[in-house]
């Protein structure tokens, strides 16, 4: 018997709270709170429509709870990048906040979670990177609406690289032997493996004694601990290969030979290899220099950010695994503002890092050649700097300094998110600063006109 596609769509789609008849008693948000609000404003500016429509096909089932509504994940996401929260954080302030729940379209004051934190880990992932992309696409949308930028703004925009840092202890030896040890350990328990020796109260001793040395300047004696627990490490992983074959859940097999394997790359690893292994939870990570004075290496991401010339808007993020060169991922920068903002750049700026770029479709200008250039290009140029501010902010006020999700994929979703924050705070202080002009304008005509009451009065005064 077939399904009747009335019921199938109504189950498909996010669900949505009606009004009950308790509800006509209550009061709405919208009498509870200053309708003149910048996120008041800013929720009428986004095209929340757009994600119901577009994240639909993200539920084939016809059975089963009817997932969240979409403007709620897009609002939390907004709110949790613009105000730099966690999953947990943006939840439970929801609950407190009645502005916030405005903005992700609530009609009355709620008191309880919307949905667990971990949904939203559940969200990112089905929506993937395109998904957060549109995430991106409806801020800049909303920016040319409340006219943080103008249609033309794009036409000329600044790009530059930064590391977006893992969420990773700093890597050295000693810690990646030992937790490498107490990894198979723990898998070995779990298989029911009995180890010859587990090393476990002499390897922690060694591990910490190795860090002693080197801040006493015994790198021999540092070298020598570094060699006897790398061995511990060793001998625990050949014990464990050896009776590998007695495992038999075919999924916990499939773990250990990845965590051997893993391992194995960690302990064949030389100090001068390319694609090292720094962490064991994250095999992806790079390590990058960018030549700062502050900090030699970063281990992370690179991140390719594109914002327009003069007002500073992100139109485009990207993760760029694998640390290419930068010149090498200008391409696909421009090609994602096309997409994101509709917009072919006609002018792009960029550092010296971007030599040998090979971009013919826009006209790329390097900082620090002035040869044939007019004294508005120099001039242009010489703002290709303000987007290392923006960077700045991104990194402080948003969560672009440290990335908390998992794997290649966590890096893209997390670089785009970043940036659609950077959107939303740049179009709150545009809003802000609009009604402190509004605020301005009428004390100024209520000013004047009280001084003109006042010299009437004195001069009548006078007459008198």
């Amino acid at each position: 018997m077939g399904q009747n596609p009335a019921i199938s769509d109504r189950v498909m789609k996010p669900k949505s709270r009606g009004l009950e008849q308790d509800d006509l008693l209550r009061p709405r948000l919208s009498d509870m709170i200053d309708m003149r609000h910048e996120l008041v404003k800013l929720g009428a500016l986004i095209d929340w429509e757009f994600f119901a429509t577009e994240w639909a096909g993200f539920f084939p089932s016809h059975t089963g709870r009817p997932a969240t509504s979409p403007r709620l994940v897009a609002g939390l996401l907004y709110l949790q990048h613009t105000y730099r929260l966690s999953d947990e954080a943006v939840v439970a302030r929801w609950v407190e906040n009645p502005y916030y729940q405005h903005f992700c379209g609530e009609t009355f004051f709620q008191h309880r979670f919307p949905l667990d934190p971990s949904s939203l880990t559940r969200w990112r992932k089905r929506i993937g990177e395109e998904g957060v992309e549109w995430l991106l696409t409806k801020t800049i949308e909303a920016g040319r609406v409340a006219g943080v930028i103008s249609e033309r703004s794009v036409e000329a925009v600044i790009v530059d690289t930064t590391v977006m840092e893992k969420a990773i202890a700093h890597p050295t030896d000693a810690r990646l032997y030992e937790k490498a040890r107490r990894r198979l350990v723990a898998l070995a328990q779990e298989a029911d493996l009995s180890l010859r020796q587990s090393y476990a109260r002499l390897a922690p001793r060694l591990s910490g004694q190795v860090g002693r040395y080197a801040h006493a300047r015994h790198f021999k004696r540092m070298r020598k601990a570094l060699r006897r627990l790398k061995g511990y490490t060793g001998r625990v992983m050949r014990d464990i290969q050896r009776q590998l074959g007695r495992v038999t859940d075919n999924s916990l097999r499939q773990r250990i030979e990845v965590e051997v394997a893993l391992v194995d790359r960690l302990l064949r690893q030389k100090p001068k290899d390319k694609g090292k292994l720094y962490a064991l939870h994250e095999p992806k990570v790079d390590c990058i220099s960018k030549g700062k004075a502050r900090v030699r290496y970063e281990f992370g991401t690179k991140v390719s950010v594109t914002t327009t010339h003069k007002e500073g808007f992100d139109v485009g993020m990207r993760s760029m695994p694998g640390n290419p060169y930068d010149g090498h991922t200008l391409r696909e920068a421009l090609e994602q503002v096309e997409i994101l903002a509709d917009t072919r750049p006609k002018r792009a700026f960029v550092d010296r890092g971007y030599r040998g770029h090979g971009v013919e479709t826009t006209a790329v200008y390097i900082a620090g050649s002035r040869r044939g250039m007019t004294p508005a290009l120099q001039r242009d140029l010489r703002r290709r700097s303000a987007i290392e501010p923006m960077i700045g902010h991104m990194k402080t006020d948003g969560r672009l300094a440290r990335c908390a999700l998992k794997g290649t994929l966590g890096d893209a979703l997390h670089a785009v998110l970043c940036g659609c924050g950077h959107n939303i705070r740049m179009i709150l202080a545009h809003l802000r600063a609009l009604w402190a002009q509004i605020l301005a304008a009428l004390l100024g005509a209520f000013g004047a006109k009280g001084s003109a009451e006042r010299s009437d009065c004195g001069l009548k005064a006078l007459a008198a």
